[in-house]
């Protein structure tokens, strides 16, 4: 079912299958010229196209939230609850204050860290809602003290959006909720309706129209970044549970027929056993035909001689995922250099990271690890310079100042300075 290769000194990989961003290009962009020119009207079009609702509108009441929460289980709300206190506790590390420096001639120079003023979430829903990555990105982001935090969310087959969604939202202390998806939801955060306000950075995954939506309208808002399908790498050796193993990665290749589940090892008698627990438990998975096709596509085994060329390998696949399903994990940490969240141990499964452990589960994907961080509280601020100089700091700095503008031959940039210094001539 895997492919599987041999991996050494001069080895290349092969990439995972490629998206093709032609195929929605000329889609998204319409759309979202359509949106930015008619507004709700065209959000409306949009939303009994693609969704098969009308809604009268689109925000999300106090009312349809009450009914939400009410109708959900109490244990279920407890874990929503759960997983928010340990995302926040984790979060938390990650503030930062800005910094004022004084020379002794009076040269001030600083960074205000400050948040952004408005921030919209896009959360994947329809058939499959998900809570949780409502909660990895409105929770830090209220810590970053976002003052208005806005989500995005297609609605349901019924018009409504799902109760798990709302409750999130409720437990995290979001603002306002829009029932509305695709590409045209973007448009409208980026651009701004008569409904939807224009927001000033727009985060969270979706489908490829999606990211290819977030892709066009970056510049005239800020994106986190363009997540594309899930990723695992899973480094094992001779202690590594094949059970646990290929449950980790079928739990990625049931996502999208485009994720990509990996294992590294130097056992080939492992690699064996996952491929036949593989076999076994999708027989009994739900979401079954998905993750064939994902492992059939991009599934792969690559074959090492030691846990130090293991590595490597997973260095160069760069995972959204790396489990280390080794006997001595932290022994590899030193080694890790291309990876965007790691797991240590037999019993650390990435489910655990994608719902309660508490670091971020909106991750670089497919190789961007290399370039590109988990979603922080630093995606919600930005950083303002501060820069100040008492007289005789500038003095001490004007002449090299001089100096460099007249060298890039920018004339104005000298004369502001030499008229400071009463040098400038006319």
């Amino acid at each position: 079912m895997l492919k599987t290769v041999i991996y050494g000194k001069n080895a290349v990989l092969p990439p995972p299958g490629a998206q093709s961003v032609a195929d929605v290009r000329e889609t998204v962009a319409a759309i979202l010229a359509d949106v930015r020119a008619r507004g709700d009207d065209a959000l409306r079009e949009y939303t009994e196209r693609f969704d098969g609702v009308a809604r009268g509108a689109f925000e999300v009441t106090a009312d349809e939230k009450k009914r939400a929460l009410a109708s959900l289980d109490p244990e279920f709300l407890a874990v929503l609850r759960r997983a928010k206190a340990n995302i926040e506790t984790y979060h938390k590390n990650q503030l930062r204050s800005g910094f004022v420096t004084q020379s002794a001639d009076g040269a001030i120079l600083g960074q205000l860290i400050l948040p952004i003023e408005r921030v919209g979430l896009y959360v994947p829903g329809g058939s499959a809602p998900l809570a949780s990555v409502l909660l990895m990105n409105a929770v830090p982001a209220k810590l970053a003290g976002v003052p208005e935090l806005i989500v995005v969310t297609p609605p349901g087959r019924d018009g409504t959006v799902s109760a798990d969604i709302l409750a999130a939202a409720e437990t995290s202390g979001v603002d306002r909720v829009f029932a509305v998806g695709g590409a045209q939801a973007i448009a409208a955060l980026a651009y701004g309706t008569a409904s939807i306000p224009r927001v000033d950075k727009i985060c969270g995954p979706g489908n490829a129209f999606v990211v290819e939506a977030k892709r066009q309208v970056f510049g005239v808002v800020g994106i986190e970044m363009l997540p594309g399908p899930s990723d695992i790498c899973v480094v094992a050796d001779e202690t590594a549970n094949p059970r646990f193993v290929a449950a980790d990665m079928l739990a990625q290749a049931e996502h999208d027929r485009n994720a990509r589940a990996v294992l590294v090892t130097a056992s080939a008698e492992l690699a064996a056993r996952v491929e036949a627990e593989l076999e076994a438990q999708l027989r009994t998975l739900p979401r079954a035909e998905t993750a064939k096709a994902s492992l059939e596509t991009n599934g792969l085994i690559v074959l090492v001689s030691s846990l130090s060329e293991a590595m490597r390998a997973a260095n160069a696949i760069a995972p959204e995922h790396l489990e280390l399903a080794v006997s001595a994990p932290y022994d590899l940490l030193p080694q890790v250099k291309n990876a965007a969240s790691v797991f240590l141990g037999h019993y650390a499964p990435e489910a655990f990271g994608d719902y309660l452990a508490g670091p971020n589960n909106t991750l670089p994907t497919y190789g961007t690890a290399r370039f590109a961080s988990p979603v922080s509280v630093d995606d919600f601020v930005k950083k303002t310079q501060l820069t100040g100089f008492s007289r005789e700091a500038f003095s001490t700095l004007a002449r090299d100042v001089i100096a460099f503008a007249h060298r890039e031959k920018l004339d104005g940039h000298a004369r502001s300075v030499e008229i400071r210094l009463g040098e400038d001539t006319p």
